[in-house]
């Protein structure tokens, strides 16, 4: 980056609310972890950071749709407490919620925080049904390194993935520009990483809608790498929809996922919603 130019993926640069907008998600999660039906903290795995929060719609609890949440913060902050209030979305539209929890970096490597999203997976595929929902109604979403990380529970190597559909907010799909960004001195991606780990070198199950979305507001690195994942899933004969979210940033779109009436609720409501017919 030149001395005069604002890093495009520093977020704090770009949105002025971020403080503000973060100290909001974790009110609005505290009040969701105090009203909303839960089990907190099920281990998925052995490691502390291997757990997951389950939130549950009022009522009888039947084979009901189950939605899998994966929070950003470029993998290296935040956690699942923090993003309790997406669970206001998602039971609301008649399904479970399951917020995953992960390691950060740079205390872990990435692959080890693939690894462990990919065995909560496995955990909700093989253990729901004990919580009263349907394994086979399963959705996720992931907000930033959340929707990166997302990516990698239905790529070539995830196959059959078990996934319906997917929604992928404000995603990064080629982690090679990261590299000289200012998480060089974060969490210092590895070229080995960014060829691995990148969504743009992988394969796709091709049965998974997915549906990406950014903001109107995000910066140009975000709509360019929605615009070629877009490209790239299609090319592979998966059905994408994507959209632009009218006056959102990085930060107020993920917010706007718990916020009823919003765009980005909508969108999460409908995806969760054409799993329970």
């Amino acid at each position: 980056m030149s001395g005069n130019a604002k890093d495009p993926f520093r977020i704090r640069d770009h949105v002025v609310e971020f403080d503000d907008i973060v100290a909001e998600i974790v009110r609005r999660s505290q009040n969701t972890r105090a009203n909303v039906p839960m089990v907190g903290d099920v281990a998925y795995g052995d490691d502390a950071t291997e757990t997951i929060d389950l939130f549950f719609p009022e009522g009888k609890r039947d084979r009901l749709p189950v939605h899998m949440f994966i929070h950003g913060g470029y993998w290296r902050m935040f956690s699942k407490r923090d993003y309790s209030y997406v669970a206001e979305t998602v039971t609301s539209a008649g399904a479970i919620a399951v917020i995953v929890d992960y390691a950060l970096m740079p205390a872990v490597r990435m692959a080890k925080i693939v690894d462990q999203v990919s065995r909560a997976k496995r955990w909700v595929l093989d253990h729901i049904a004990d919580h009263g929902g349907d394994p086979d109604l399963l959705t996720v979403s992931g907000h930033s390194a959340g929707a990166h990380l997302a990516t990698m529970l239905f790529d070539g190597d995830s196959r059959p993935s078990g996934i319906k559909a997917v929604l992928l907010l404000g995603g990064l799909y080629d982690l090679k520009p990261l590299q000289m960004s200012f998480l060089a001195a974060e969490i210092a991606i590895t070229d080995e990483e960014a060829r691995r780990f990148s969504p743009i070198n992988h394969s796709f199950d091709p049965s998974v809608a997915v549906g990406i979305s950014v903001g109107a507001d995000e910066t140009p690195p975000f709509h360019s790498q929605a615009a070629i994942f877009t490209s790239h899933l299609e090319t592979q004969g998966l059905a994408v929809s994507r959209t632009t979210l009218a006056a959102a940033n990085h930060m107020s779109s993920v917010r706007d996922l718990g916020v009823a009436g919003t765009e980005a609720a909508s969108l999460l409501a409908r995806l969760v919603g054409s799993q329970s017919a």
